[in-house]
């Protein structure tokens, strides 16, 4: 075999996480609701959520909290015996601050990871040489300023400033012995988003929009090969990596109902434009052999919320909700450098506020991972499995 197919053999597979997952836990209280939270949730969480509901503030509003994901996700490879990956806690943090100086206007800063993945199979993993571990984060910094146009229409807006870090390790095969590479980089970008909510049943109906921006970003980093064979160490040798990748954009419409005394129930749809991950395309500079961009062709997904907030008391509040999320990724493209499934939730959450303003709130989802076929060539299988995710926010209101 020429040494230059067996190079480009061997870095044929993708190593990244790229788009990677989105994570939409970000307070705990929309986390024991479903995520069903675009109309009406008005803390200063809402600061993601949507930037026109930080107007529900009176004064101060300050949220500050973690959300541990424990996922379980197994592969069985096409006549194949299951294997799995190991425990990883992903520990995703949010704060979120909202001052409200006018009746009409209120300012606000929120910073939260809407993306972020880790993966990491166990090691002798048949699917090894596509993807052994990755890690992958996306923080966003969200300066938020929003308005009363009307008194029942509220607008906001924000600019979102990523910070967002990457770091890749998978096996080569080099048939006598293997090898391994090891990446890691990170990048900045920008983008924006912008809401509205409007009252369109006074104390029965209420409506919310928000837009958040795809963010682009070039991934600048080093890659770290490492028992390389000698007569592949010319060109298999510790370099630059880059990649541009685009963290997609969304948009989400949700319905706020008031059917009785103290009970909020919600509806939302939110659109995540998942086609803007056309392929997978990790560039070496200094050996441009190496380059090989890889076909991903996610597809644009709606996800639905449903979910209800009931005041047992005014101090203690009881919620519940369900989400469908399906996956973006095609049968064909679906490997184990971005495994996915798709996914059925199902949240509980309470909340408890004390007379001086102070507020505690956890949430809990579990999170069905369905039977999801794929027909990657070399890799083919099912891929399946569970999460739990567990969030505590606590927060203060003036």
């Amino acid at each position: 075999m020429k040494t230059t197919l067996s190079l480009m053999t061997l870095l044929a597979a993708g190593v990244s996480h790229a788009a990677g997952f989105q994570i939409d836990t970000q307070s705990a209280r929309a986390t024991g609701l479903g995520n069903a939270a675009t109309a009406w949730l008005e803390d200063s969480s809402a600061i993601y959520s949507n930037a026109a509901n930080i107007l529900g503030v009176k004064t101060l509003d300050i949220t500050v909290g973690d959300t541990g994901i424990l996922p379980s996700l197994k592969f069985t490879p096409t006549g194949g015996t299951t294997q799995g990956q190991k425990l990883t806690l992903s520990p995703p943090p949010h704060v979120f601050a909202v001052f409200r100086p006018f009746e009409k206007l209120a300012f606000g800063v929120g910073a939260y990871t809407p993306y972020g993945a880790r993966s990491h199979w166990e090691e002798d993993f048949v699917g090894r040489f596509r993807g052994q571990e990755s890690n992958l984060a996306a923080y966003y910094i969200n300066p938020t300023v929003a308005y009363q146009l009307h008194d029942s229409v509220r607008v906001g807006a924000g600019v979102d400033v990523v910070r967002s870090t990457v770091e890749i390790r998978r096996a080569l095969n080099f048939l006598e012995s293997e090898g391994s590479i090891h990446l890691g980089g990170g990048a900045w970008g920008v983008g924006f988003n912008a809401g509205l909510q409007a009252e369109l049943l006074p104390g029965e109906l209420t409506l919310g929009v928000h837009y958040r921006s795809s963010v682009a970003v070039t991934f600048e980093g080093k890659a770290d090969f490492q028992n390389i064979p000698v007569e592949f160490q010319q060109r298999m040798s510790d370099q630059r990596v880059s990649a541009d990748v685009t963290f997609p954009a969304t948009l989400a419409i949700g319905l706020a109902f008031y059917p009785v005394e103290r009970l909020t129930m919600a509806l939302d749809a939110q659109v995540t434009y998942w086609s803007s991950f056309e392929e997978l395309a990790i560039t070496f500079p200094d050996t441009p052999q190496l380059n090989n961009p890889l076909a991903k062709s996610w597809s644009t997904k709606i996800k639905y919320h449903l979910g209800a907030e009931y005041a047992v008391t005014p101090q203690l509040q009881a919620r519940a909700g369900l989400v469908a999320d399906l996956s973006p990724s095609p049968s064909d493209t679906l490997t184990p450098d971005l495994p996915d499934a798709d996914r059925y939730k199902v949240a509980i959450g309470a909340g408890y506020t004390t007379t001086a303003g102070l507020r505690a709130d956890v949430g809990y989802q579990f999170v069905f991972l369905a039977d999801t076929e794929s027909t990657a060539p070399g890799i083919d299988g099912t891929y399946s499995g569970s999460a739990h995710v567990l969030g505590v926010t606590l927060g203060y209101a003036l």
